[in-house]
């Protein structure tokens, strides 16, 4: 099941934009816990959080979800 894989990419956008998870928790006013599982993929952010990740990081939504996982659902 989906539950198992990666299906965001948001650490390795992080790394590619030179920030950290510390950084994004403290833009997105949320636990560095909790953005932390989300870049571990053992919890998926929402949908409204993965829009403002978007908009932070100058990307474009799709670009923070693995497109390959949703491949094999």
């Amino acid at each position: 099941m989906a539950a198992n894989k990666d299906l965001n990419r948001l650490k390795v956008v992080l790394v590619e934009k030179k920030k950290s998870s510390l950084w994004l928790s403290k833009q997105l006013g949320c636990a560095p816990t909790t953005v932390s599982k989300w870049c571990t993929n053992s919890s998926q952010p929402p949908l409204e959080m993965l829009m403002k990740t978007a908009k932070l990081l100058g990307v474009e939504i799709m670009d923070l979800i693995n497109k390959e996982s949703f491949e094999s659902i």
